[in-house]
Parts: C-alpha cells; structure tokens; sequence
C-alpha cells in the first residue's frame, strides 16, 4: 500500500476561538489530508494536529514519512499496521487517526461497503449535530445565532467574563434550542461551582462540557450530586487509557479521532465509557467533511454529537456527509461516503 499526504488550508466563515486560543484573526485552519492507495483504489484519511495534544504538522508529517514503509500490502491487516504504529509512535494520535481513517475508507470501497454497514450500524440511530458558536464579541455571537437558525442544537463556547451576558442574550434569540456550553478548561475550581450552577439554573442547558483544566476535578462530584450537569469531559479524555478516571467527575466523554487516534481506538473508548455508565459525546476539530465522516460512521452509538468541523468552513473541498439543520447523511456510499468536490 503507498501512503501519501498533502497539506491543506482551510478558510473558515467565521474567526473561531475557544477559551484555550483566542486570535482575532483565526479564520485560516490547516489539516493534513491523507490518501492510500492499494491497486488502484485510493482510500482518505484526515489529521487535524493541535499543540494542545503536544502535536504539530511538523511532528505528523515526520510520523508519516516514518509510516510510509510500514503498511505492508493487506488492507484489511488493521492490527498488523496500527499496532507497530502505536508502539512506535504512539505520542502522534491525529497522524494515526488519519491512517486509520484512510484504511476504512480503502477496505470498505474494496468491499463495496459504507463503514457503517461493515460496523453492523443502524444509520437512524445517529442523533443531530450541534452547531458551535466560538467566544466572540456578544453582538458578533448574536449574529452568528442567527445564522445558525436552521441548526436546533446549539454548542455555545464560554471561558470568558461576559459568559452571562452572552448566554442571556443568545437565550432571548434562541428561546427554544438545546444549548450546550464548553469552557474548554476554561475556569478555575474556585469559580467553576457557582458557574456551573448559575448556568444550570438560569440557561436551560442540555450539558457542560469540560468547564475546568484536566486534572482539576474536585468540584465535579459534589456538582454530580446536585443534579448539575451532565458534565462532559473533553480535554481530561484524551484516549482510551483516560476513559476510567473520568468515572466520578463526569457523566460524559468526548471522543475526537484525532484525539484519540481513529476509528478503532474510538470503538474501544465507547465501550470502555458503556462499561463504566458513563455516556459517549462524538466530537472534532475543524475539519474537511473528509475527517468528520469518520467519526459519523460511529454516530449511531453516541448520545450526543458534535460533529460541524465541515460546516464552519467557507470552502470544504469534499462533499456527501451534508448538515442540514443538524442531519449528517450517512448514505450507501462505499467508505467514509465523501468524494473531493467539482470545482465549478
């Protein structure tokens, strides 16, 4: 099997921020878009390296090259690729979710198979995708909302000192969507008690997502007893190694595959979750429809999604996974179901 990649810049219709960056400029992304082929048949995979997972293209893209001679000629030898890569490069999960990635796409064209089906999935079963609002200035938030009019579900980012304010003025234009919150690490433990139930009691909120820095947890299980919540844990979830110690502090993990390293590791990180009564979010990055499509194969065994990399961007150069008003398609296509779009 050859392995390829390429770098690819992504131009986002709004500038997004989270309390972990702000820029006042970020509407650029760049991910790195994978193929491999086997006799003709080209399979895509998508990696989305960030610092905060101690990442970067530079370090990806080194991992790749490394991978190249690694994949044998077996398109269907998950474990005897994924494993050595893992040993040897396990601290580089987002290059490993692209691999991942691109070989389910290649074994379920050459099965004729979208993924879900090769999974046994019942694609009516995936629930909707939130629709996210990065921290902005409250009027360009409000705007943003409006925009959003088709999406019922709404995942706002907080972490900032008008949180209140804005939350009150995206409640009087969205009176009747679910909204989730996500701080991102973004309060202290000091604060994240009375945030947490100012936001419970005045929002009408459907979850918390990750409202304090990993490790910083001691508030959550007396906020669990109250009632507050679910809580969900995103950052303090990296991969399957983390899914346990989150059983306490949260009611949720969010799985990202380039967080935990692709498909297969996100199977075992739901039924890890399952196992200890904890519920499954889906989440990504910014991403091509190409990435998100790999985690959609897996919605049908989530609680909840959020799943709108692709429908952030001004310019998704592949098409078939769709979005609207919060409906990924999962259709019979072979693969991930996404193809590179035409240009006009």
């Amino acid at each position: 099997m050859k392995l390829s990649w390429h770098r690819r810049q992504l131009h986002l219709r709004h500038p997004f921020n989270i309390a972990l960056f702000k820029r006042s400029d970020n509407t650029v992304q760049e991910v790195l878009l994978v193929e491999i082929e086997h006799d003709g048949t080209i399979g895509l995979g998508e990696a989305a390296p960030l610092s905060t997972y101690h990442q970067s293209f530079d370090s990806a893209e080194a991992m790749l090259a490394s991978a190249a001679g690694m994949l044998g000629n077996d398109p269907f030898a998950f474990d005897a690729v994924l494993g050595p890569l893992w040993e040897r490069f396990g601290d580089q999960p987002a290059a490993i979710s692209a691999i991942d990635g691109a070989l389910h796409d290649l074994g379920g064209k050459i099965l004729g198979l979208p993924v879900w089906k090769w999974f046994g999935l019942d694609p009516s079963r995936a629930p909707l995708t939130s629709f996210t609002i990065g921290i902005d200035d409250a009027d360009v938030v409000v705007s943003k909302v409006r925009e959003a009019a088709d999406y019922p579900i709404l995942k706002i980012k907080v972490g900032t000192p008008d949180d209140y304010a804005i939350l009150t003025m995206v409640r009087q234009e969205a009176p009747n969507k679910i909204l989730r919150v996500d701080a991102n690490c973004g309060w202290r433990s000091a604060e994240v008690a009375e945030r947490c139930r100012h936001l419970s009691r005045h929002y009408d909120l459907e979850l918390l997502e990750q409202p304090t820095a990993g490790g910083d947890h001691e508030a959550l299980p007396a906020l669990r007893q109250e009632g507050v919540g679910p809580i969900v844990a995103d950052e303090s979830c990296v991969g399957v190694d983390d899914v346990l110690d989150c059983v306490g502090y949260f009611d949720g993990i969010n799985i990202k595959l380039s967080k935990c390293g692709g498909i297969r590791r996100a199977v075992q990180m739901v039924h890890t979750a399952r196992s200890a009564g904890l519920k499954v979010m889906l989440g990504c990055m910014v991403e091509t429809s190409v990435g998100i499509a790999a985690a959609a194969q897996l919605a049908p065994l989530a609680d909840w999604i959020d799943l709108d990399g692709h429908l952030l961007l001004a310019d998704d150069p592949f098409e078939g996974l769709g979005g609207q008003c919060g409906r990924l398609t999962l259709t019979e296509r072979p693969g991930l179901g996404v193809v590179e779009r035409r240009l006009q």
